[in-house]
C-alpha cells in the first residue's frame, strides 16, 4: 500500500510540474521511473481523477488532467488522507525526538550538579564536626556553571518564533535541534541520488532528440563493468530496459540507442539543459552553527567531567544513604549518566572521521564522472561517427491540439461534426485558390 501511495504521489507531482497535459514518456522522463511503471501509474491516476484522453492522428495519446488533481485524490482516497495526517503527526513526533537528546543532556547535567553540590555540602559539614581545626582546609571541587538566563532560553525557541523576532537570511535550528544535529547529523544529502540519476539520464535523452550514444550516458552511471562487459556496453541494458530503448547499429558498426517513447511529448517546451554529469553532494558534519556546536561540546564535556567527579564522591555510600533523595537518584543512575556523557562526545567523534571518509569517496566518484563527461568534449573518430549516426535517429513529436483524431473532452458526434467542418473548410480554401489561379 505504501508503495502504491508513493508512486501516485510521484506521478501526481510530475503531472503538475508538466502543466497537467502529458504523455507517458513525459512522466517517465520527469519522474525518472521505468516506462512500464509510468504507463500503469498514469492510467491508474487518469482513471481515478477522470482525466481526458487526446488521441492524435498518428495514434499517440496525451492525457489532460484536471488542475485540482490533489483535491480529487484526497476526497476519494482514505489512504492519501491517512498518509497526509500521519505525515503531520510524524513531523511533530520527530521534532520531539530530536529535542529529547538535548533535554536529556541538560537534565543529566542539572542532576549531576545538584548531587555534587549536596554531597560537597554534606562532606564539608561532616568535616567541620569531626575536626574544627581543618574546617578551612577542604579540597576544592569544580562545579560546572550554567547560565539559565533569558539569552539561553531564547536559543531553545523554534525557528518560527525567531523569524518573527528578526529577519533571517537562512532558517536556523534552535539549540536543542543543534544537539541532535551534532550527535547524528542531518541525514544523507544523496538519499535521492538514484532518482536524480534517472531524471538526468532522461533529460539527456530528450535533450538529444531521443537518440544517444553510450558516452553521453556514462557520466551518470557508477559501475561500468570491466573487460568485455564494458567494451560491449552492457551497462546500457538497465537504461534500455527502463525507458524502452532499442540499440541501432550504424553501417560502420557503431551503436546508438533510440528511445521512441521519449521522442513524443504533449507540449513543446524549451530545450533542456541537463547537467554534464551526476554530482553527489558532500556530507556535512552538522548544519548547526559553529557556536551551537561549541556549546554542545562544552555541555557534553561538563556532563562527562561532572559524572567522573560524581563517581569519586559516590564512593562514600554511607553519606549517599544518609542524604537520599536526589543523591540516591544520581547514585542509581550513575552508569547511565556516565555512559550518556561518554557517548555524547564519542558518537560525534567517530561520525566526524566517518564523514571525512565518505566525502573522500564522494569526491573520487564525482571526479571520475566529470572525467567521463570531459572526454566527450574531444571525441575520437569512432565516437564522432556514432554521434553523427545518432543525429540521424533524433526527432520529436509534439502532440498538439490541432491534429487530434479523438478526445474524451467532448461528445463523439460533436467531434465528427467538427472534423467534417474542418475538411469542408479545407476543400473550400483549395477551390478558392484554384478559382483565383493560384
Amino acid at each position: 500500500m505504501a508503495q502504491v501511495v508513493a508512486q501516485t504521489k510521484t506521478i501526481t507531482q510530475a503531472v503538475e510540474r508538466l502543466g497537467y497535459r502529458v504523455t507517458v514518456g513525459d512522466v517517465a522522463a520527469e519522474a525518472g521511473m521505468p516506462l512500464m511503471e509510468a504507463q500503469q501509474g498514469v492510467l491508474a491516476l487518469a482513471s481515478e481523477v477522470q482525466a481526458h484522453l487526446q488521441v492524435a492522428e498518428s495514434g499517440e495519446i496525451a492525457y489532460v488532467f484536471p488542475k485540482n488533481i490533489q483535491a480529487i485524490l484526497w476526497s476519494k482516497s482514505w489512504r492519501l488522507r491517512w498518509q497526509a495526517a500521519w505525515e503531520k503527526v510524524w513531523r511533530v513526533l520527530f521534532y520531539l525526538i530530536r529535542i529529547s537528546f538535548g533535554i536529556l543532556l541538560i537534565l543529566s547535567l542539572v542532576l549531576i550538579v545538584v548531587a555534587i553540590t549536596l554531597l560537597a555540602i554534606a562532606a564539608s559539614s561532616a568535616g567541620q564536626q569531626n575536626d574544627n581545626r581543618n574546617r578551612g582546609g577542604g579540597g576544592m571541587i569544580f562545579l560546572p556553571r550554567i547560565w539559565f538566563g533569558p539569552r539561553m532560553f531564547r536559543s531553545f525557541e523554534p525557528p518560527s518564533a525567531r523569524r518573527h523576532r528578526q529577519p533571517r537570511t537562512q532558517e536556523e535550528m534552535n539549540f536543542l535541534e543543534a544537539i541532535f544535529s551534532f550527535l547524528f547529523g542531518d541525514g544523507d544529502p544523496n538519499a535521492d541520488l538514484d532518482d536524480r540519476r534517472w531524471q538526468s539520464i532522461a533529460q539527456v535523452i530528450q535533450a538529444n532528440g531521443g537518440a544517444v550514444v553510450a558516452e553521453q550516458i556514462v557520466p551518470f552511471l557508477d559501475d561500468l563493468g570491466k573487460g568485455w562487459d564494458r567494451d560491449l556496453e552492457d551497462f546500457m541494458v538497465p537504461v534500455l530496459s527502463r525507458f524502452n530503448g532499442v540499440p541501432q547499429v550504424s553501417p560502420q558498426g557503431g551503436i546508438a540507442y533510440q528511445f521512441p517513447e521519449l521522442q513524443v511529448t504533449a507540449n513543446e517546451r524549451r530545450r533542456l539543459r541537463p547537467p554534464q554529469f551526476l554530482r553527489e553532494i558532500p556530507r556535512r558534519f552538522s548544519q548547526a552553527s559553529s557556536g551551537q556546536i561549541m556549546a554542545a561540546v562544552g555541555l557534553g564535556g561538563a556532563n562527562l567531567i561532572g559524572a567522573l567527579v560524581l563517581g569519586s564522591m559516590l564512593r562514600d555510600q554511607a553519606l549517599v544513604y544518609q542524604l537520599g533523595g536526589v543523591v540516591a537518584l544520581a547514585n542509581s543512575l550513575y552508569w547511565v549518566l556516565l555512559g550518556y556523557g561518554a557517548a555524547f562526545l564519542g558518537i560525534p567523534l567517530v561520525r566526524y572521521f566517518w564523514v571525512q571518509w565518505q566525502n573522500r569517496r564522494i569526491e573520487a566518484r564525482n571526479a571520475e564522472r566529470e572525467q567521463r563527461a570531459a572526454e566527450l568534449n574531444q571525441p575520437t573518430a569512432d565516437q564522432r561517427e556514432k554521434l553523427a549516426f545518432a543525429e540521424t535517429l533524433t526527432g520529436q513529436t509534439v502532440l498538439g491540439t490541432d491534429n487530434l483524431a479523438y478526445t474524451t473532452e467532448s461528445d463523439l458526434t460533436d467531434q465528427e461534426v467538427a472534423q467534417r467542418d474542418k475538411i469542408n473548410a479545407e476543400w473550400q480554401r483549395l477551390l478558392e485558390q484554384r478559382g483565383r489561379g493560384e
